[in-house]
């Protein structure tokens, strides 16, 4: 029985939600997938950059980055990693690492039934922008400084280093952000480099459309470069992150196969609690958001079970306050390994090989 080797798994960030949880020592969610001496990072949370440096990985070494959606918890030290590796990632001029995460919605969400006045949206000129323009946004904002160190430090711009691209979806898929946001789809390819197949597929976290899972395959000297088949490793290897969703048949078949999945969890009960004794709109809207476009430990492990994976770790946790054993207890019926990681932990991500 050899263990499957070649790529790694550091959870980074293992805390969900758009706040600064007391009493914890979990940052923001992120996921490194590194494979021999690159990385590639999945969602950028809240302290993302440092939790980098602690892991022990070189900024050098960035190979892309992937970003699931496109809530702020996901996204908010983006610009913190562009504008803070250029020193470290002035090689990548003329070949910039991707940026790859989904596009513009294309329409605003509808406004939830019990608003008693319609809200102004905010920024109406461009209300939705997808990946792509959320950089040049962010980029531009630091202007200042940028233009700073690319006059008087003679350093590159980030947008030379860096380059963000919108996911295109597949023809004829079906996918309407408010109607269809996850239509039943296969897996499809968003990827493919030297060491990586990256496939994704769209999951359902509404109002937010487009929403993604991503799976990350090793490239072995088996896989054919068409890229034919919906998942590649035959060595089992693979890893597979949720990102937010409520169950998805889609996930299931993204996962298929594969050594591990990371997957997110929320404790139900806990959001039941925070919003039970509050009657007004905005914390009645908020819990029946968390209900739609959420998954519980127990939706966690039937997406496992049906994908016959061997390897389960919830991250993304919600409450990002309450102790590993709390979230076991509650996965107590998963026939495979269940694993609650603290941030910075290294996760196994392959199969023994029969």
């Amino acid at each position: 029985m050899a263990e499957v080797m070649g790529m790694r798994v550091i959870a980074l960030g293992t805390a969900g939600g758009p706040r600064f949880w007391r009493t914890t020592e979990r940052s923001g969610i992120a996921t490194a997938i590194v494979v021999d001496d690159g990385f590639y990072l999945v969602d950028c949370g809240q302290g993302v950059g440092r939790q980098v440096v602690r892991a022990g990985l070189d900024l050098g070494q960035l190979k892309g980055i992937f970003i699931t959606h496109l809530h702020s918890d996901h996204t908010v030290d983006l610009n913190g990693v562009m504008l803070f590796s250029l020193a470290s990632l002035q090689h990548r001029r003329g070949h910039p690492v991707p940026i790859i995460g989904p596009g513009d919605r294309g329409m605003l969400p509808p406004v939830s039934p019990r608003a008693e006045t319609v809200p102004e949206p905010f920024h109406p000129a461009q209300p939705t922008p997808g990946t792509a323009a959320m950089v040049q946004k962010l980029m531009e904002a630091h202007a200042t400084d940028i233009n700073d160190r690319v006059l008087d430090a003679l350093r590159p711009s980030p947008l030379e280093i860096f380059r963000a691209q919108d996911i295109e979806l597949p023809a004829g898929v079906g996918f309407h952000p408010n109607e269809n946001p996850a239509p039943e789809m296969e897996p499809f390819e968003v990827l493919r480099d030297e060491a990586v197949v990256v496939k994704a597929v769209l999951v359902r976290h509404p109002p937010l459309a487009p929403a993604f899972a991503f799976r990350f395959d090793v490239r072995a000297d088996s896989v054919d470069d068409a890229g034919s088949g919906a998942n590649e490793s035959a060595d089992g290897g693979a890893v597979v992150i949720s990102g937010d969703t409520a169950y998805t048949d889609n996930l299931v078949r993204l996962a298929d196969g594969a050594g591990l999945l990371l997957h997110e969890a929320l404790d139900f009960a806990f959001m039941e609690r925070q919003y039970r004794e509050r009657p007004d709109a905005t914390s009645r809207a908020s819990l029946e958001h968390h209900h739609k476009s959420h998954s519980s430990v127990a939706d966690a492990i039937r997406v496992a079970e049906q994908a016959r994976v061997p390897r389960l770790a919830l991250h993304h946790l919600v409450p990002g306050t309450v102790d590993r054993q709390h979230w076991l207890d509650a996965g107590t019926g998963f026939a495979g390994e269940l694993l609650v990681p603290d941030d910075l932990d290294e996760l196994e991500c392959g199969r023994s090989a029969d």
